[in-house]
């Protein structure tokens, strides 16, 4: 089970296999050595070279290991690849829309963004420059980035507004508000990603349940703010609809892994007890991909546990699950 051959991603036996030439990413392995297990590709979902090539894909994947301004638990730099390496041994095959949707989409994954230490300031302006190019090269692609911690967020949402030039809305999956001004000294802190992008964006809030008396001051005070709490999103699902009349055509999405209840994903730095489920936040996904135009994602804060690995591969599949409600499309 998931421990895929990477030119063998159907599943198939060892006669379909050698019926069929060797998987391009080998090329630049001898040919009498092609036939050898070699190991998936570090890429997302281990696609091959065709599978992930620029050119025909569809989707992008922005891995960004940033970690500086953590305050509780560390790990986060280790995340986008944590999630890489799990997402290797994702089933490729996705019930919901019967087909294997990381091939038909093709996915190119880049490699890790690395952002100076010169202080927070310098890496999140280092990270705008460098998301704006990475969304004028990708074109229509849909790019998913892989952090870090949350403040890499930020500059990413304000790349898609002024890439966009004009005002957006962030559906943000998370236990915390982030609107802190600054936190520990720094405003491009991770508890500040929210307040980095109010100017240019409106932000929904769901999942929250540790917050600051400040942050509860701005949603107040800010139109452009609303917060659904997480115990009242167990009761019933008219939470969805909230949250929905509230998000204006064009979404992009943010997801602290600290969302989940910490008995799916413990391994955040910031883990708080009572969070979102596994089915009810996917129904909650496809709607807005069905409902609203998502023009870019995150997928932030997981530190990864040494031994630990459901929570590394949950986190996958949700990015895996976010790639395939974006191009629903394509299945019927």
């Amino acid at each position: 089970m998931g421990n895929r051959r990477s030119d063998d991603h159907t599943g198939r036996g060892d006669a379909d296999r050698e019926a069929r030439p060797p998987a391009p990413h080998r090329g630049a392995v001898p040919r009498g050595l092609r036939d050898l297990e070699w190991a998936l590709p570090q890429t997302f979902l281990g696609l091959d070279e065709e599978a992930g090539a620029f050119d025909t894909a569809r989707a992008v994947i922005l891995p960004v290991p940033y970690e500086a301004t953590t305050s509780y638990g560390g790990g986060t730099r280790a995340g986008p690849a944590a999630i890489i390496d799990a997402s290797r041994y994702i089933e490729l095959y996705d019930r919901e829309f019967g087909a294997e949707v990381g091939p038909a989409i093709g996915v190119h994954t880049l490699p890790p963004l690395e952002l100076t230490r010169a202080g927070p300031a310098a890496a999140m302006a280092e990270l705008k420059e460098a998301h704006d190019r990475v969304l004028a090269a990708a074109g229509d692609r849909f790019v998913l980035m892989l952090g870090g911690e949350h403040a890499v967020s930020a500059p990413a949402i304000r790349s898609h507004a002024t890439h966009r030039g004009e005002r957006v809305s962030v559906l943000q999956f998370d236990a915390h508000a982030d609107l802190r001004a600054e936190y520990e000294g720094s405003p491009h802190s991770h508890a500040s990603a929210m307040a980095r992008v109010l100017d240019l964006a409106d932000v929904v809030g769901v999942g929250l349940r540790g917050v600051s008396a400040e942050e509860v001051e701005v949603a107040r005070a800010h139109d452009g703010v609303h917060l659904i709490w997480a115990d009242d999103m167990w009761e019933s699902d008219a939470w969805m609809d909230e949250a929905m009349e509230r998000l204006g055509g064009d979404v992009y999405i943010t997801f602290d892994v600290d969302y989940f209840d910490p008995s799916l994903v413990p391994s955040t730095g910031t883990p708080e007890p009572g969070g979102g489920d596994w089915y009810r936040t996917l129904r909650f996904l496809r709607r807005v991909f069905e409902e609203r135009n998502v023009i870019g994602a995150d997928v932030v804060e997981l530190a990864p546990t040494p031994g630990l690995r459901a929570p590394d591969f949950l986190v996958a599949k949700l990015a895996y699950k976010l790639l395939a409600y974006r191009f629903h499309a394509l299945f019927g």
